[in-house]
């Protein structure tokens, strides 16, 4: 005879976590399921978010160290990567303890723990064990892509599964594809004494920026001895430390010690047997509604697994709609239009809301504003006055609060930050002169945000309004 729950929650990461947290706070019946203990905390806890930033945060270290030669203090050498990935598995063992089998369930949760699949159209199997639920969540995530090239097998290959298990620093080290985690990661390497080579097959680093963005990252990059080649790709190796690659019309040679596969993710959906869960697939994605409900309408899906928009904190927006309707009479549908997101190079690359090419789409009328930041002030003493922010404004007055922030993008040191305002305006509906009427402490980096407003009004200052301007004062 199954046991019972009121709901299920398969995959114990970020989407996973977050429902069966908040139904077990509530008292329903909650069975949490992962394939092992090992697993719980997902891939943000154990290949993504949390050690790739503890690894940032020392390269950043190491790489302050190596600047510092500019003000008399001389450091050279590379970095011991091994003391580096101690520090990233602290950083790991710390989020780990409200995140583990005995942690869940002192929060009254059930953790079931094996390979999960579906029995019937309401019932989980795990080993010999068959649970069933009145709601079903997926929430059973992505991997990473595998290379398939030629001569792979002569050459060291990492994914973020793997690459945090290194211990010893590779001297040459190759980073196939220039998304995210291929630039974080390449430029973590390089600051810790790797020579890195990125190879991107797309036309820029981060294809899902504005060129004009990816065009400084690249500057950037290449500032700290990274080779960063876009309209290039992998053709084959050869030897015992050669990749052979197209790039510019011609074939190139990059020694290699290690290779970082940064391709993208894939959907595992077979282990579990969703036709007898009632659960539609098509074309290796599973078919859900605008709720993330899927065929069998008890059943819902989290996370990566949704498809689309692949961070962690979209599996927060998920699972925010997913409570929301699980509990609230008025049900809501996804809506990803202020979804942000941030990419942890140096610099930062922070984006929000819709983008130009969707409100193109959409036929939103829009003013786009550009602004650099080699005037601004804090930039200026903290040596950034390359950065730039490209905001999207709606059409009307300015002053009357008619002008939404529809979206936006910055590059920075720190943009991650610097543009939580902006989001916050985005998401809560405030107007560029709510931004326009602040007093910012000087000199805070966030003014950035306020100048492109104020250099935006003054453009509009035309003879015609200076003449009436002039006017109003002459009668004070």
């Amino acid at each position: 005879m199954p046991k019972s729950y009121d709901i299920i929650v398969v995959g114990a990461g970020s989407a996973g976590i977050g429902a069966s947290v908040f139904t077990a706070k509530v008292g329903l019946k909650t069975l949490l399921i992962d394939k092992s203990e090992e697993a719980i905390g997902g891939d943000c806890l154990n290949f993504g978010c949390v050690p790739s930033k503890a690894l940032i945060h020392a390269a950043r270290q190491v790489a302050a160290a190596k600047e510092a030669g500019s003000f008399g203090l001389n450091v050279e050498g590379v970095a011991d990567l091994a003391k580096a990935m101690q520090y990233v598995r602290n950083s790991q063992a710390s989020v780990r303890r409200h995140e583990n089998k005995e942690f869940f369930e002192k929060m009254g949760m059930d953790v079931a723990i094996g390979a999960a699949c579906f029995e019937t159209t309401n019932s989980i199997r795990v080993g010999d064990n068959v649970y069933q639920a009145k709601k079903i969540v997926l929430a059973t995530g992505s991997r990473p892509r595998k290379l398939d090239t030629p001569g792979l097998e002569s050459v060291p290959v990492y994914t973020n599964e793997t690459i945090f298990n290194l211990e010893a620093l590779p001297e040459n080290l190759l980073v196939v594809g220039g998304g995210p985690i291929g630039c974080e990661l390449g430029q973590a390497f390089s600051m810790l004494g790797s020579k890195v080579t990125i190879l991107q097959s797309a036309p820029r680093l981060l294809p899902n920026e504005r060129p004009e963005i990816s065009d400084i990252l690249i500057k950037q990059f290449e500032k700290g001895g990274i080779d960063a080649r876009v309209n290039s790709r992998l053709l084959r190796f050869e030897g015992d430390v050669t990749a052979i690659a197209q790039s510019g019309g011609e074939e190139i040679v990059i020694p290699c010690n290690a290779v970082l596969a940064a391709i993208g993710r894939e959907l595992v959906l077979d282990p579990l047997k969703l036709e007898k869960g009632g659960v539609e697939v098509r074309d290796g994605r599973i078919v859900l509604d605008d709720k993330l409900r899927t065929a069998n309408r008890n059943v819902f899906v989290c996370g990566d697994l949704a498809g689309g928009l692949m961070f962690s904190h979209a599996a927060e927006l998920h699972v925010r709609l997913l409570l929301n309707n699980l509990f609230s009479p008025f049900t809501k549908k996804l809506d990803t239009s202020h979804f942000s997101w941030v990419t942890f190079t140096t610099p930062e690359v922070a984006t929000f809301g819709r983008q130009a090419d969707q409100l193109d789409k959409e036929g939103v009328s829009y003013i786009t504003l550009e602004h650099d930041f080699e005037h601004d002030d804090r930039a200026t003493t903290d040596d950034y006055q390359y950065g730039k922010l490209f905001l999207y404004l709606s059409k009307g007055n300015l002053f009357r609060g008619g002008q939404k922030i529809l979206g936006g993008t910055m590059i920075a040191p720190g943009a991650g930050e610097l543009i939580q305002e902006l989001i916050l305006a985005n998401t809560s509906g405030l107007s560029a002169s709510d931004i326009f009427n602040k007093i910012y402490p000087y000199p805070t980096g966030s003014r950035v945000n306020q100048m492109a407003i104020v250099d935006y009004q003054e453009t509009r200052l035309s003879p015609l309004l200076q003449k009436v301007l002039r006017g109003l004062y002459s009668i004070k």
